[in-house]
């Protein structure tokens, strides 16, 4: 699986300013050190900004924090990118589509096969691990659906009927756009230690691309 910042709008400030507009007000960076040089000069907020964007991820003031965006390009499972795709407020999606495509899939097989759940959940998994030989029929049929998949579509048969016989561990790659506020709620979510490892994976990747771009917002985001 991969995932690749692709663009950003906004910043700490932006969201600050997006608050701050409602009493006709304006916030500016200001100076951390103050050694009269313009060598090596951090531009920061000032505490009474941080403390606002405290205040507003701890009162669920949630607009300031949706003029800040990013854009993903996400590459995974089927069966992931389906669990994702149920976010949707504040993000758009857009997907290769096996309409128009029809060159071979590509696969993905997880490192550690895990077991049932065994605390009466009907979601998640255990710690049982399955070894590659009690799988070993997998591969076979993976290999078997894309040979036929691939012979369908020589023969002429539309790649819009064609691809229902393909896996959920086929690869899929989408665009996903949004607001700061819609990355902060899917990773609140999936970062979760009951979330599903896999969709975990791509949750990480944004929680450490969201704290770099906005730091003192994702802060204040992902602990209140």
């Amino acid at each position: 699986m991969k995932v690749t910042l692709i663009d950003s709008m906004g910043s700490d400030l932006f969201v600050v300013n997006a608050a701050r507009v409602s009493f006709h007000k304006e916030s500016k960076y200001i100076i951390a050190n103050n050694n009269n040089t313009y060598e090596n000069i951090d531009w920061v907020l000032s505490d009474s900004d941080v403390k606002l964007i405290t205040y507003l991820a701890k009162h669920n003031h949630w607009s300031p924090f949706a003029h800040c965006f990013l854009s993903f390009r996400v590459k995974a499972p089927i069966f992931v990118a389906r669990q994702l795709v149920k976010h949707q407020v504040g993000l758009t999606w857009n997907e290769v589509s096996r309409r128009y495509v029809d060159e071979e899939p590509e696969y993905w097989f997880p490192n550690k096969w895990r077991g049932r759940p065994t605390n009466g959940m009907k979601q998640g998994s255990s710690d049982v691990e399955f070894k590659d030989h009690e799988l070993a029929t997998v591969d076979q049929l993976i290999e078997d659906l894309n040979t036929t998949y691939l012979l369908l579509c020589s023969k002429g048969l539309a790649p819009e009927q064609a691809r229902m016989i393909l896996p959920q561990n086929m690869m899929t790659e989408w665009i996903w756009s949004g607001s700061l506020m819609a990355f902060a709620r899917i990773c609140k979510l999936r970062l979760d230690p009951h979330a599903q490892a896999e969709t975990r994976e791509i949750a990480e990747f944004f929680d450490k691309e969201c704290s770099q771009i906005f730091p003192v917002s994702w802060k204040a985001l992902m602990e209140n």
